[in-house]
């Protein structure tokens, strides 16, 4: 795939305060106004459906390219309970947590150590 094949959007944005650009909606209009007739959109920054995909954009961003004149508009859903996507998170914990607590782990040491990462923190400033 080429760069001209894609783009990047972004589109959580909230209330009248600059947001990362290009917006979403108006890069799709953008798109069906200059005659794009079909695009494919995904949100690889969520690891399952929800409001923010399902309604702001399967939903009102296809209802913007079209309006703005585009044919076909094609949402693709996220991994969600996949069973490649579980196991590639499956797979991805073990490999992290082997070794976690390794033979020279010592539990009042590892006390100590936290005991003095809190009393770090709470002159920085945290109450909790």
């Amino acid at each position: 795939m080429k760069k001209d094949d894609y783009v990047v959007t972004f589109q959580s944005r909230f209330g009248k305060a600059e947001w990362l650009q290009p917006y979403t909606d108006k890069t799709l209009e953008k798109l069906g106004s200059a005659g794009c007739k079909r695009v494919d959109v995904i949100c690889p920054g969520f690891a399952a459906d929800c409001l923010e995909t399902l309604e702001e954009i399967a939903m009102e961003a296809k209802e913007t390219f079209l309006h703005a004149g585009g044919k076909t508009f094609h949402y693709i859903p996220v991994a969600n309970d996949t069973q490649a996507y579980v196991g590639a998170l499956a797979m991805i914990a073990e490999e992290q947590l082997v070794g976690g607590v390794g033979e020279g782990w010592d539990k009042e040491s590892a006390k100590r150590d936290g005991e003095a990462s809190a009393s770090r923190a709470k002159a920085l400033g945290a109450t909790h």
